[in-house]
């Protein structure tokens, strides 16, 4: 029966081409009509970029992306700080500013390579799960399905129809978004922003086929019918600049930030990602890079399970692993907007301090370094380990230049593409099947290292035969033996 995946978004898409790397059978349904040509979401960071590049996702992005990485902040006419993104490992994991509607192509690009489709125009209305599967009723048809995974965004109908609690909190009153055609000398190297005491402004540039398009964000106590009449308003009185002119939109929205997560990302065979199990505030840019990590922690677990090589107990380190991560950054996005946002005296006085402290080198190397999320471990999760030498069983293992069976140069990650790989300098056989890749680092280690899929990692010890062992108890129970 396979995986039935609601919603057609990055977390969809990227998890349906997990899955189908596995050759796992994958349905994606979508109530929207088609998809997306516009996006809230314009930028991947390091993450989400490695991520991609596992998938054969990533394609030309790189190309098309605007590698636009600082930010200006003023205050009226005055400039505070200017803040610089970097690379992280080098430049082939830079950040990239680029729609999330072209992330999508992308990831629709490489499902089909996989044998995948998307269904449009297909609503779910109900679920039933059963010691078997579950049945789900899409526009009016029934359908089975060994799993259910909502990535259908933050109203989604799979996190309702399970009963799953969503608490949360609005933050902001609220946002107006427009991409717009602009003429003003506004530096497009990358972004400004401006502090005034009734709210914010911010500019973003953006890659269209001329150098005019920005994306607009102010935040209001209430939005008006005509977004784009209100940000003509607001942009002299936040700016102080009177010579921009709004030529028009190519799309304009107005929208309210909330800080919600999941009372639980599993219940049964019914499971939650990206969106319909968390959302922030967008400063940061971290709900598109966080949705596409859940979809590949997922995926591999739930292949081992459909394979029958792992028990269902596995599926519940998908929660102990990626819940904690969501909670991390809704703390640092809703601390960062209520910095931006600071109201009286107080307030204003901190955001001061911090737009002095942005202009440290060290201070802008730490948050790329936090942006980036290649901090993330899983040490403290049930398939890791606090204690060794590191890398430690939970952290992500950087990209290893090494060689492969036939002595050709190669790196780790691009080795991986949904594989676990094990890295000696024998071979080791493993219980997992064939989808494992056998690579000798170039800088040779006594020890054996078993990478997961997802780049972090599974084991390290010296004998083929605790690493057998060990996978025996860890598949089985879902804990580390």
């Amino acid at each position: 029966m396979g995986v039935l995946v609601v919603g057609a978004g990055p977390t969809g898409l990227a998890l349906a081409c997990g899955l189908r790397a596995h050759d796992i059978p994958v349905r994606v349904v979508d109530r929207a009509a088609g998809p997306a040509t516009t996006s809230r979401a314009n930028i991947l960071h390091a993450r989400g970029v490695e991520v991609l590049n596992r998938l054969g996702a990533l394609g030309d992005l790189p190309d098309r992306a605007h590698r636009a990485m600082q930010i200006t902040m003023h205050a009226g006419d005055k400039t505070l700080a200017t803040v610089r993104f970097g690379e992280v490992e080098g430049e082939q994991l830079s950040a990239l500013v680029v729609s999330q509607a072209e992330v999508e192509a992308e990831l629709r690009r490489r499902l089909t390579e996989l044998g995948g489709t998307v269904e449009w125009d297909r609503e779910l209305t109900d679920l039933v799960p059963d010691a078997g599967g579950v049945t789900a009723t899409i526009s009016g048809e029934t359908a089975r399905a060994d799993y259910v995974v909502g990535c259908d965004g933050a109203h989604s109908a799979v996190r309702k129809l399970t009963g799953i609690g969503f608490p949360g909190a609005q933050l902001v009153d609220q946002w107006l978004l427009a991409d717009v055609d602009a003429d003003w000398d506004l530096d497009r190297r990358g972004s400004s922003s401006w502090f005034a005491r009734d709210g914010m402004f911010i500019a973003m540039p953006m890659r269209s086929g001329t150098d005019d398009r920005w994306r607009l964000m102010a935040d209001v106590e209430h939005a008006e019918d005509d977004v784009l009449t209100q940000l003509r308003r607001l942009l002299p009185e936040r700016t102080g600049r009177t010579d921009a002119r709004l030529r028009g939109a190519t799309w304009t929205s107005a929208f309210r930030i909330h800080r919600r997560l999941a009372d639980s990302y599993r219940c049964g065979r019914v499971l939650l990602a990206g969106d319909s199990a968390h959302i922030h505030s967008p400063f940061g840019g971290q709900g598109m890079n966080t949705g596409i990590g859940d979809a590949e922690n997922l995926a591999w677990k739930l292949a081992l399970v459909l394979q029958g090589r792992a028990a269902a107990a596995l599926l519940d380190t998908y929660q102990a692993e990626r819940r904690p991560l969501a909670e991390s950054v809704l703390r640092g996005t809703t601390a960062n907007t209520k910095l931006m946002l600071a109201e009286g005296v107080v307030g204003r006085s901190v955001r001061n301090l911090f737009t002095r402290v942005a202009r440290l080198g060290p201070f802008q190397q730490r948050g790329t370094w936090l942006a980036s999320q290649l901090w993330v471990n899983y040490r403290n999760g049930p398939l890791g380990s606090r204690r060794g030498p590191r890398p430690r069983p939970g952290d992500r293992v950087p990209d290893l230049v090494c060689r492969d069976g036939s002595g050709r140069r190669t790196r780790l990650h691009s080795e991986l593409g949904g594989r676990w790989a094990v890295l000696s300098s024998q071979e080791i056989p493993t219980p997992i099947g064939h989808a494992v890749v056998h690579l000798v680092p170039e800088n040779p280690r006594r020890d054996i290292w078993l990478v997961r899929p997802d780049a972090h990692l599974a084991w390290r010890g010296t004998s083929a035969a605790e690493l057998s062992r060990w996978l025996g108890t860890t598949l089985r129970t879902g804990r580390a033996a």
